[in-house]
């Protein structure tokens, strides 16, 4: 059954072998850390997992279903959130309620204090309470820290992290939790997992990636990565794409630049559209200091410095580049 589990998992043969041992064994750690590239399979894996330790035979369907949906009353999902009127909005809502997000989603303290409140609790249907942390690596000090105090104290509970930057999380961090790796996949398998999807969408996005094959690039080898790249490429207007294709050449177009930029796109936007153009210079004039400059403007958004100022002094620092 154990097998049967993670059938849709494609090109993570050592996680998925970790897992099915461990669910076999009944040798479950109260921590663990699912580490590797956004859109490989991490949460699918952690899903799956979830449902194998819930049970088997017929209620599996049933379980899945709630799983899925994170109705299940033993599982908290947790995911960054933005801040709006005094009120969290996980990211995966944030778009459909059309908040802003000039700055990017944060996992905050309050979130870690319910995560720990939930894992203190006694389960309801489930043998222990679980846990899954989306982006653990956005955490800001405070939160760090509260987490690594349920980390040294996990009562009976189960906790999942889902980081594509591990290196970003306190050492003490990773080292109370199990790490399991998740890999990028051959373009072969990559393939294979975006026709697969029963919508179209994985069709849609190589045929638009081989028109423009540096979001294949981008995606690096995962398939979620490339259906994010596409999604976002869509909401980029195409006459500021345009004017992405070279740099500025006058102080007057830069500004400009950075005006339309900081109007037009959301605080998401203008981090992705940082890489995109990083992987368009490299390939085109192969100059490193440009890189370190749009390096220093990425650095700068996150930290949230004002995004126009940002934006303008990386523009004119380019020009003279």
């Amino acid at each position: 059954m154990s097998e049967m589990l993670f059938g849709e998992l494609q090109g993570q043969p050592l996680a998925e072998r970790l897992l099915i041992a461990a669910l076999q064994n009944h040798r479950l750690a109260p921590a663990y850390l699912f580490s590797g590239p956004d859109g490989v399979g991490r949460r699918l894996a952690a899903l799956r997992f979830l449902e194998g330790l819930l049970g088997g035979g017929d209620s599996i369907p049933r379980e899945r279903r709630r799983l899925e949906e994170r109705n299940h009353p033993d599982l908290l999902w947790v995911e960054p959130t933005y801040n709006h009127q005094g009120r969290l909005i996980p990211r995966s809502e944030a778009e459909s309620i059309g908040i802003s997000k000039r700055t990017p989603p944060q996992v905050r303290l309050e979130q870690i204090r319910g995560l720990s409140r939930f894992l203190a609790r006694q389960p309801l249907q489930s043998p222990r309470g679980l846990v899954v942390l989306e982006q653990p690596e956005a955490m800001a000090e405070g939160a760090a820290n509260a987490l690594l105090k349920t980390l040294e104290e996990p009562g009976h509970g189960l906790l999942i992290l889902l980081s594509a930057a591990p290196e970003r999380l306190l050492t003490t961090i990773r080292s109370r939790c199990q790490q399991i790796r998740f890999t990028r996949l051959s373009e072969v398998c990559m393939r294979s997992v975006l026709v697969q999807l029963p919508d179209g969408t994985g069709e849609q996005a190589l045929a638009l990636a081989a028109s423009h094959p540096e979001l294949l690039a981008l995606a690096g080898g995962s398939p979620g990565a490339l259906l994010e790249h596409v999604r976002v490429w869509n909401t980029i207007p195409e006459e500021l794409r345009q004017r992405f294709q070279s740099l500025p050449t006058t102080p007057l177009q830069a500004l400009a630049l950075a005006k339309d930029v900081t109007e037009q796109l959301e605080g998401d936007q203008q981090l992705w559209i940082i890489n995109w153009w990083q992987y368009k210079l490299w390939n085109s004039s192969n100059q490193p200091e440009r890189l370190k400059r749009l390096n220093r403007l990425r650095q700068h958004l996150l930290s949230f410095v004002q995004p126009r100022l940002a934006w303008e002094v990386a523009l004119l620092n380019l020009i003279e580049a």
